[in-house]
């Protein structure tokens, strides 16, 4: 796979996580999403980028939440 195919619109990033759209977009002013590049007026999401975010926030139990 090309690292354009790797590429995800937010549309397509939200469905990868089972997010909204909107949960993305207050994430990127936020600064709690994922990492994003920004081409011209577009907003792209690495796969990677995805898939650390995710293991980020990979948690054991309740009680490591916020730690």
């Amino acid at each position: 796979m090309s690292a354009m195919a790797r590429l995800l619109k937010t549309t397509d990033a939200a469905r990868y996580l089972s997010l909204s759209t909107r949960s993305l977009e207050r994430f990127r002013v936020s600064g709690d999403g994922p990492r994003f590049c920004k081409l011209k007026r577009s907003v792209r999401y690495r796969v990677s980028d995805l898939e650390a975010w995710l293991s980020a926030r990979a948690v054991g139990s309740t009680s490591e939440v916020g730690r």
